[in-house]
């Protein structure tokens, strides 16, 4: 799926949250594609970045990352997409102040989200699509974390480019897919990070195993199909008064 707007154009928050309920799934089922050095690292990985690491950073009287996490986080992130061990070898080279200093007035800065990813991108090897992972681990009501997946699956955003201007472009359309759902919803829990883990469990489950999403997929079908139905039926015409 790439820019046909699949699940993005879905307006179901049951959809939604039963794509949402299989993302550690389709987590799993990446890690067992995975070979070479990857194998077997992702959903561990993944457990720490999702759960572990947010816990961590908004325990914190200020909110901000560790070098060692920093580190950590970028593992992630290469482990998850394309690997590049300069970019792993790159980061660690960034000092201990300076990635607290960093990080700590990034989360500061925030409602801004360019200040913030301007901020974080000071450090060595990180653009805006690590320093969006960051935002993630602190404030997952604001930022999405800029995977290549999920860019490729929203209309209007091919090709990618890793700069500030087009991830200020991705977060505004998840934003938007969030805030429509939230209107919909009586739970009212979509924030940027869900949006984009749904679009990445979506697109990854629909390349490396399409089982999963088979019964969600059938489901979108028959309600677009009752939607067609619908129109084809005949208007009755009703009397003037």
């Amino acid at each position: 799926m790439s820019g046909d707007g699949g699940l993005y154009n879905c307006k179901d928050p049951a959809v939604w949250r039963s794509v949402f309920a299989l993302y550690w799934d389709v987590v799993e089922a990446k890690t067992t594609a995975s070979k070479g050095g990857k194998a077997g690292k992702l959903a561990a990985l993944d457990k720490w970045y999702q759960e572990e690491l947010p816990a961590a950073v908004c325990s914190r009287a200020e909110k901000f990352l560790t070098h060692a996490e920093l580190v950590q986080l970028m593992e992630w992130k290469l482990t998850r997409g394309k690997f590049r061990p300069r970019l792993q070898q790159m980061v660690k080279t960034n000092s201990t102040d300076s990635v607290e200093s960093c990080t700590r007035k990034a989360f500061k800065l925030l409602p801004d989200i360019s200040a913030a990813i301007t901020e974080i991108s000071k450090l060595k090897a990180l653009g805006p699509a690590t320093a969006s992972a960051v935002l993630v681990a602190g404030a997952p009501q604001e930022a999405a974390f800029m995977a290549d997946e999920v860019v490729q699956s929203i209309p209007g955003l091919v090709p990618i480019q890793y700069t500030l201007k087009h991830y200020v472009l991705y977060l505004d359309k998840v934003r938007e897919c969030a805030r429509q759902l939230n209107e919909i919803d009586l739970v009212k829990d979509w924030t940027p990070h869900r949006i984009e883990q749904c679009l990445w469990t979506w697109a990854v489950g629909q390349n490396i195993k399409p089982l999963l999403l088979e019964d969600i997929v059938l489901h979108q079908n028959r309600t677009v199909n009752k939607e067609k139905d619908k129109a084809r039926r005949p208007v009755k015409r009703q009397k003037i008064q």
